[in-house]
């Protein structure tokens, strides 16, 4: 695609495992590019199979061969070329699939669900490609707190769903980390192991497959105070640029970073609002720094797609 072509539909990949912050990130992005201007698609909606059909046949729902692909590959495609869809729905509160919903697409599409990447046909449609990848014991916490609190589960029931998926995750879930843009990873800092929310850092791992906004007038105003952002290896051993941000970050550090982003986003300034919010383990509303932040780096990334602005 030519440079500075503007671009009618952009389409976000969020992928990662059950209660790794999918849904949480995508709520703030939403905010910064305007709600009647975003259109969300869950991928998990493509089961093939009801929450009883899976426990009978005995499998998970990470597998794709329990998820239509196929169909989520065509609609991914029809949506690019700005035509609508009858999107299937999976209610995660009975594990029934219910009636079909018509869904148009919007100048902002976001994907988000477990195995939005799993073919090459799906990961061609994206714009930006996000992988969540919390620690694994935090997850826990949080699918536990969600499950149990909002959709009613029983903590043992919770326990033999993450067993059921024990060999599901690393199989089919953790092999899509590869083909993200950005790695999103939230993580409690090693003096409180128990965080799981205000007080959590972020490593975003940056690749170079997009063009990351220039971060060096923030770190050098704040000496790095909360902020921390370096070149490594990957897993892969491949360059990327890591960005950490602590959960502690002073809060006018923290509003210098957001405000650096705003005005990196001249397209959506007008929208500007308070995002970085969450539920907590305990059902209640908190807001994050470090989420805001996330949030606002990504929308970054879907905004200058929709004018043009690629990696050469």
């Amino acid at each position: 695609m030519p440079a500075n072509r503007v671009k009618d539909i952009v389409i976000l990949g969020i992928v990662g495992d059950s209660a790794s912050g999918k849904t949480t990130l995508a709520s703030g992005i939403v905010k910064v590019l305007g709600e009647d201007r975003v259109a969300i698609l869950c991928s998990d909606d493509y089961h093939r199979h009801s929450r009883r059909e899976r426990a009978e046949l005995g499998v998970s729902a990470l597998d794709p061969r329990a998820n239509h692909i196929d169909i989520l590959e065509q609609h991914l495609k029809l949506l690019r070329q700005g035509q609508p869809i009858l999107k299937p729905v999976y209610d995660h509160d009975t594990g029934d699939l219910v009636r079909p919903e018509y869904l148009a697409p919007k100048p902002y599409i976001i994907v988000e669900g477990l195995l939005g990447y799993t073919t090459r046909a799906m990961r061609d449609c994206y714009d930006v490609k996000v992988y969540l990848e919390p620690d694994e014991e935090l997850r826990v916490r949080w699918k536990m707190a969600r499950d149990i609190g909002r959709r009613g589960y029983t903590r043992d029931e919770v326990l033999a769903s993450l067993e059921r998926r024990r060999i599901d995750s690393p199989t089919y879930i953790h092999p899509q980390r590869t083909f993200a843009d950005m790695v999103i990873g939230f993580h409690p800092p090693e003096e409180a192991p128990q965080e799981s929310g205000v007080g959590l850092n972020v490593r975003h791992v940056l690749r170079p497959t997009l063009p990351h906004p220039d971060l060096t007038p923030i770190m050098e105003s704040v000496q790095n105070g909360g902020i921390h952002l370096e070149l490594c290896r990957d897993g892969d051993g491949k360059p990327v640029d890591v960005l950490e941000i602590a959960g502690g970050i002073a809060s006018e550090r923290a509003r210098r970073l957001e405000d650096l982003l705003w005005r990196l986003l001249p397209e959506v300034r007008h929208l500007r609002c308070s995002i970085g919010e969450f539920t907590d383990t305990g059902n209640r509303t908190a807001t994050s720094a470090p989420l805001a932040i996330s949030q606002l780096l990504v929308a970054y990334h879907m905004v200058k797609a929709a004018m043009g602005v690629h990696a050469l």
